[in-house]
């Protein structure tokens, strides 16, 4: 509640503080466009990078008002999200009053029927469209009861329920959510995790001391102690920037010399505890011994021929070895991710010849994510910290006076934290770990309070890379993550939260990233070129 009245504040101090435009017939007419864009629901920062894009602006503007000469009213939120998506997506304008009557009319309501009318008129002319066939394809008018909502989760449940109940809350509870997702396409997810979450707590009951208790951290060997200089599984035969061998001499090269499914342990540098064996044990039985990788990109710009590299080194491997590989979005700062970067994204793999085995989102693991920084801190393994965000930035920031504060203060601090009690930048979650480029205490979670493009408001606090990314990792029981030499660093901070909260751990493999000359590979430049209209 208290996050919801902070972002209800911080909109209302956007719209008495803003500056009209001067944007022709926009304000002609007396609107102003960067009120409107807030109003229909984006942040004003997002607002302002709308209004640089002319047409863009110009779409959203009559789509918004279309919506208000239909309704005869002022836009709410929901309605401005699923305008906003169809304008920053929709390839052919002619199609725009078709769309936004039926979101006008609440026939469309979600971002999954609009990802679906999309896809359809890619391929039917505005005059060709049959109503009823298109009202199919989006589930218009498609209603799920909650009967079938509860009679899919119980048989998902049923399939698991031994691993349920061996694991309890430990169990991924996103897989549950997945398969009933597949068999009621149309069923609003909120609806799905409630029924989840009902139906665990009834088979499993309340947590007990057991599920919440703080297992002991076993002695590092001095066997398991790496060589600085051995450390890195790097897949790299030569200087960073002169590669000269082909993608598949190096799947088939330097990639046989990748651990066997199963087999991470033998992997130079792996951590290995008193129960890891039963982590791969029960990772092997999950995958049945399946090569399996993710291409994780940040949905907040255009990919460029360097993420080609990456792309066919993660799908090609997995391929190569009858594996399968994920399609994650690393969608965990909303204030820069935008709906076209998640289209443009998978058309973009799509079209390089890959089809992902399925396409999930970081922000699919964030009630997990949440539980697990919880539990990191009972373990005396994370700490809430007050120092600025100038103050730790670059290699040696200074020692944090609150390192060492007691746990249950940075519990209580952390909740804090996720009620919205703090402004931005007041608190941040820390780990006690020292990376291998020397960087001490990463953050793990930040407040940020921008609604997210799939939680809404709900959170106001959203975790980093560095906590994130292992972690669903070990979530969707990847077995090679497969990423570039600049996240090396990286690496030890990998293994250390994945084995500090006692979940399986992946084996992150470094490969050179591709460096050319005479052209722009930066997604921050590549923006900077498609706003000013240098290119498409």
């Amino acid at each position: 509640m208290i996050c919801q009245i902070r972002f209800r504040e911080a909109a209302a101090r956007r719209r008495a503080e803003v500056i009209v435009c001067d944007c022709g017939s926009m304000a002609a007419e007396g609107t102003d466009p960067l009120e409107l864009f807030v109003s229909l629901g984006l942040s004003e920062s997002k607002a302002r990078e709308t209004l640089r894009n002319e047409a863009l602006t110009a779409l959203l503007r009559e789509a918004a008002l279309q919506a208000q000469g239909i309704l005869g009213s002022a836009l709410d939120k929901t309605l401005g999200t699923l305008l906003y998506s169809v304008a920053s997506r929709l390839k052919d304008p002619k199609h725009l009053g078709f769309l936004v009557e039926y979101i006008a009319t609440k026939k469309i309501v979600t971002d999954l029927q609009v990802n679906a009318a999309l896809e359809y008129i890619k391929s039917h002319p505005v005059n060709t469209i049959d109503p009823a066939d298109f009202d199919r394809a989006c589930g218009v008018g498609v209603v799920v009861t909650p009967e079938q909502i509860e009679e899919a989760v119980e048989a998902a449940i049923s399939k698991h329920q031994a691993q349920l109940l061996l694991e309890r809350y430990r169990f991924n509870m996103g897989l549950l959510m997945g398969e009933t997702r597949s068999k009621l396409k149309w069923a609003d997810g909120k609806i799905i995790k409630n029924e989840v979450d009902l139906q665990v707590l009834h088979l499993l009951g309340p947590k007990t001391e057991a599920d919440l208790e703080k297992k002991a951290k076993a002695p590092k060997s001095l066997a398991a102690e790496p060589d600085k200089k051995a450390k890195a599984a790097v897949v790299e035969n030569g200087d960073v920037y002169q590669e000269t061998k082909s993608l598949m001499e190096q799947l088939r090269g330097e990639a046989l010399k990748f651990h066997k499914p199963g087999e991470n342990y033998k992997t130079e540098g792996y951590v290995v505890t008193p129960n890891t064996m039963n982590l791969l044990k029960r990772h092997l039985e999950i995958t049945g011994g399946q090569v399996r990788t993710r291409f994780p990109p940040e949905p907040n710009g255009i990919l460029h021929i360097g993420h080609a590299k990456a792309i066919n080194f993660n799908f090609g491997f997995a391929k190569a070895n009858g594996g399968i590989c994920f399609l994650r979005y690393d969608d965990t700062n909303p204030e820069k991710e935008e709906e076209k970067y998640f289209t443009a994204i998978r058309d973009i793999v799509e079209w390089l010849g890959y089809t992902p085995y399925a396409v999930t989102h970081a922000s699919d693991y964030f009630d997990q994510l949440y539980t697990w920084a919880v539990d990191l801190i009972r373990r005396g393994h994370a700490y809430v910290c007050h120092q600025k965000v100038e103050e730790i930035k670059g290699h040696n920031p200074p020692p944090s006076p609150w390192r060492d504060r007691p746990i249950e203060e940075s519990l209580l601090l952390f909740e804090d934290m996720r009620k919205g009690k703090f402004a931005e930048g007041e608190a941040t979650l820390r780990m006690k770990l020292v990376m291998e480029d020397g960087k001490m205490d990463p953050v793990a979670y930040r407040i940020k309070y921008t609604p997210h493009h799939r939680s809404g408001d709900k959170w106001c606090i959203y975790p980093t890379y560095d906590y994130t990314h292992c972690l669903c990792d070990s979530l969707e029981n990847i077995t090679h993550s497969l990423c570039t030499k600049e996240f090396q660093a990286r690496r030890s901070s990998y293994f250390w939260l994945c084995n500090a909260l006692d979940v399986y751990c992946p084996v992150q493999w470094e490969y050179g990233r591709l460096n050319l000359l005479y052209t722009v590979v930066s997604k921050r430049k590549i923006i900077r070129l498609v706003e000013a209209g240098a290119v498409r």
